[in-house]
Parts: C-alpha cells; sequence; structure tokens
C-alpha cells in the first residue's frame, strides 16, 4: 500500500474576502480542501499545512507579522499538526517538507490549495520531480483572472489551463473522487 500526504498550500486570509490578493471562489475551494482535511485528520493520515510569508519589503500580501499569512479558519491548523513556512511558490525550496515526507515514508501527495497557477503548480512539479505520486484535487483549489498584454484570462480558463498541463506530472481529479480513491486503498 502506498503511503498518501495531504498538502493544504497557502490556504491564507490574504486570499478570501477582506484580504489583500482575494481570489475567484475561495470559500468554495476551502470547503473542500476542509473534507479532504478531515479525512485524513479522521484516518490518521499524514497532512502539512503550507504557509507562504513574503520575504520581498515591498510584498503587497503575505507579509511578515500580518494577519493575511495566518492560514484561513475554514481550514484551521490545529496545535501539534505540521506547519512548514515557505517563501517561494514551490513549497520544497529552502523548507524541510522534503525531509518531513521522506521521514514518514510517503509516496503520494495530494495537493489542495492557492493559487493553482503559482504555488499549488510549482509544488505538484517538484513532488513529481522527486518521486512522489501526485494527485491535485482540481476542486479544492483556486486562483484568479490574470493580464497578459491587454488581454484579461478569466480565473477559470487560468485554472482549467493549469490542471491541464499538471495531468502530465500527475493525477487531477475531484476532492470527493481523492476521498473515494483512498477509501478503496485504505492507505492514509
Amino acid at each position: 500500500m502506498m503511503k498518501t500526504a495531504l498538502l493544504l498550500i497557502d490556504i491564507q486570509n490574504d486570499y478570501f474576502p477582506g484580504g489583500k490578493m482575494e481570489l475567484v471562489n475561495p470559500l468554495a475551494a476551502a470547503k473542500k480542501a476542509y473534507s479532504l482535511l478531515q479525512c485524513f485528520r479522521e484516518h490518521g493520515g499524514h497532512h502539512v499545512h503550507i504557509q507562504h510569508v513574503s520575504l520581498k519589503p515591498d510584498a503587497a500580501f503575505f507579509i511578515s507579522g500580518d494577519r493575511g499569512t495566518d492560514i484561513h479558519d475554514s481550514v484551521a491548523h490545529f496545535e501539534g499538526e505540521p506547519l512548514v513556512q515557505k517563501h517561494y511558490p514551490n513549497s520544497f525550496r529552502e523548507t524541510n517538507l522534503l525531509e518531513l515526507l521522506k521521514g514518514w515514508g510517503i509516496e503520494r501527495v495530494v495537493i489542495a490549495g492557492m493559487m493553482t497557477h503559482m504555488c499549488v503548480d510549482a509544488t505538484a512539479r517538484a513532488a513529481a520531480d522527486f518521486g512522489f505520486q501526485v494527485i491535485v484535487a482540481e476542486d479544492a483549489c483556486a486562483t484568479r483572472d490574470l493580464k497578459y498584454g491587454e488581454m484579461l484570462i478569466p480565473a477559470e480558463h487560468v485554472h482549467k489551463a493549469f490542471l491541464a498541463a499538471l495531468k502530465s506530472y500527475g493525477q487531477v481529479m475531484s476532492s470527493d473522487m481523492v476521498i473515494a480513491h483512498l477509501a478503496t486503498e485504505l492507505d492514509l
């Protein structure tokens, strides 16, 4: 049986209504991420909250010491649960995430979080490069509209384009499908 861990990436206050970098539909994505988190908690599965804190002095969001960096209440971090703080889109870069996962004997990661086109993408690709099997829970991720030149690219298109590309690095499925898939293996 394959040992699996859940990575909850940057589900932080700044991405929600009233935050400094509000995404499109972050609450719906966080609700799905919470269902995954509860599944892992109930079955004693390994899970990691990943928190981005910017080191840039001119950062617009995720400013050190600001409540915007706090993990959102929808997926509240409980005392004793692993929390990895990062400063780059790739959750493995200059963090202890790889050592943590290897220490647990993890072979597969389930990824949920924000933003699909940045930290979710960078972390999923890095996880695959490190030899992990990757599952991205598509409805437990959120992103925002992007602009390229004069073109506005709606968040839904950004989200789907990145998910389509990530299928080259692993599986992409709904959070309900992830839960059903893992339940058949009882490998948390």
